[in-house]
């Protein structure tokens, strides 16, 4: 059974009550508890709930009565077999992970020790020229370019693999002999490649209509070769079942703070002043989740970028999933340069 740590996430003024339907509805043995901006404040466990109830406090008691507020955490790159360690060491049967405070995932012990393995297959977008690193890209193309250690596309690849997936697809354009002779077909991490070629760019979404007609009935999961990121993955998979979705976008929070301040009138008359406001947009992080139906009536070198594509589907169910991992898009200098200081701490490469 395929747990999603974010249904566990309560507010401190949640009740025991309400506390023990998280609890027993998702079989994770405990809720965190968080406030607005998911920072983790503490935990409430079924042990802490059956200490309260003995005491006889009330069901309707805020859990911030009860809750412990000095759990045992990890950063979301501590190894596997480090959590294993710190499990085993603190008795524990999961531990939250967060960054900077904020919670961005949880791993179990089940999961630590049972690793999924999903047929999904996994679409990478490995086409593009890289025109803005340019001259870096004069004779490489973008996600073969280093960061670390490793090529931007391996350190792609090795995040899907490590999630419990097998099955990619590569779409390639520019300089696509230098990624097959490289990725070849994927014997070298235990995995199956295969490529597609865009004979003239077709965008994000008229890649997809390049694929073998012949793949397994399910979703499959597309993202841009050159983001780095720790998205959850099987997260992500689930909850597209979870809502059975025509498609999934996986979406960053971005801030705005306006330099001015900002007035709001009536024709001359002034009706309110904020100073300098922030302004907050979900903006798309280049990961879908994709349902074999939209695939099936993209067309054969259609030309057409995946949030026009999705445009065609609004009034189906086309869904937003909101993420707080670390999320890079390289597409600029600065980017490349942030990267390579960002992957030392990340534990990908």
């Amino acid at each position: 059974m395929s747990h999603n740590w974010k249904n566990i996430l309560i507010a401190p003024n949640s009740t025991i009550q309400q506390a023990l339907k998280v609890i027993d509805s998702e079989a994770l043995q405990l809720a965190l508890v968080v406030d607005e901006s998911n920072r983790l404040l503490g935990t409430v466990t079924d042990g802490d709930i059956r200490r309260a109830l003995i005491q006889e406090k009330p069901l309707s008691l805020q859990v911030f009565e009860i809750m412990y507020k000095s759990p045992t955490t990890a950063p979301y790159n501590t190894p596997r077999g480090e959590l294993l360690k710190l499990m085993e060491v603190k008795e524990l049967s999961s531990i939250p992970l967060v960054e900077r405070g904020v919670v961005v995932g949880l791993e179990t012990l089940h999961k630590a020790l049972h690793k999924n393995v999903y047929s999904n297959p996994v679409f990478l977008m490995a086409g593009g020229f890289g025109t803005r690193l340019k001259p870096l890209t004069d004779s490489c193309p973008k996600p073969l370019l280093k960061v670390g250690d490793k090529p931007i596309l391996e350190t792609v690849l090795l995040s899907f693999i490590k999630s419990g997936f097998h099955n990619f697809y590569i779409s390639t354009h520019y300089l696509p002999d230098m990624i097959k002779d490289y990725f070849g077909d994927g014997s070298k991490w235990g995995v199956s490649i295969n490529y597609v070629h865009e004979e003239s760019p077709l965008g994000t979404g008229g890649a997809l209509g390049l694929l073998p007609k012949d793949l397994p009935d399910l979703p499959i999961i597309l993202m841009n070769g050159d983001v780095l990121t720790k998205v959850d993955l099987e997260a992500l998979l689930a909850f597209h079942n979870k809502h059975d979705a025509d498609a999934t976008m996986c979406v960053r929070e971005y801030e705005y703070k306006v330099p001015f301040g900002v007035i709001e009138s009536d024709g001359y008359q002034i009706k309110s002043m904020v100073e300098k406001p922030t302004q907050r947009f979900h903006v798309n992080a280049g990961i879908y989740v994709i349902s074999r139906k939209i695939i099936e009536q993209v067309n054969n070198n259609e030309v057409v970028d995946m949030p026009t594509l999705l445009e065609r589907y609004l009034d189906g169910k086309v869904l937003i999933f909101p993420f707080h991992e670390y999320w890079l898009d390289i597409g600029r200098l600065d980017d490349f340069n942030r990267a390579q200081i960002d992957i030392k701490t990340l534990g990908m490469n």
